[in-house]
């Protein structure tokens, strides 16, 4: 279905009233051409696989408004991969609304998404970091950063022994790459680590 989840486990401040960590996910549509496919993964093998890379491109900070909820239970239809790897955050697993469209298009069950309240449907919602009380409603935002992930693979030329040139493929490039995701969390207590940005 053409899908890209991101699992952020957060730990709790117990002083503060917190659980021992708060999960969250993110399910959102993989563009082609994002990520490498795993079958050319699995044919090029990696020099000095202890070695600590570095991305070799750093491509810009997506900022995501995710403004849809997703039903654990049926998230399954999406990907198989939700049930694992979202099941810590069951009530806390988000999407947006254009990728629920494109979904949709393809046959996806909708009766899994929730639309969650917007600033037009709560007009005193604001941002976590400027709500005083800990136990409204606001948009929470989450930043986090991957530092090293297969973008692109490389091409070499050859020539043979006639002097017609050629392609190989040849190794991998690598990417760093930021995302920030805002949402709706139905009390401030479940976002404090916004209080800090």
């Amino acid at each position: 279905q053409e899908v890209k989840i991101f699992r952020a486990l957060i730990l709790g401040e117990l002083e503060r009233g917190q659980s021992q960590f708060q999960a969250l996910c993110f399910v959102t549509r993989l563009h082609r051409n994002e990520i490498i496919p795993s079958e050319s993964m699995a044919k090029l093998r990696q020099k000095n696989p202890r070695t600590v890379r570095q991305a070799e491109e750093v491509r810009g900070l997506e900022h995501l408004s995710m403004d849809v909820a997703v039903n654990f239970s049926k998230g399954a239809q999406l990907s198989s991969h939700i049930h694992n790897v979202c099941a810590e955050a069951k009530e806390a697993i988000y999407t947006r609304e254009e990728d629920v469209k494109f979904w949709l298009e393809r046959g996806v069950d909708g009766s899994m998404f929730e639309v969650l309240p917007q600033t037009s449907d709560l007009p005193d919602l604001q941002r976590c970091k400027l709500c005083a009380d800990r136990w409204k409603p606001c948009i929470c935002s989450y930043s986090l950063s991957i530092e090293w992930y297969p973008c692109m693979l490389k091409y070499c030329k050859s020539r043979d022994a006639g002097g017609k040139v050629s392609s190989y493929k040849c190794g991998i490039r690598s990417c760093q790459k930021g995302y920030t995701f805002d949402y709706y969390v139905p009390q401030k207590q479940l976002c404090l680590w916004d209080e800090e940005t």
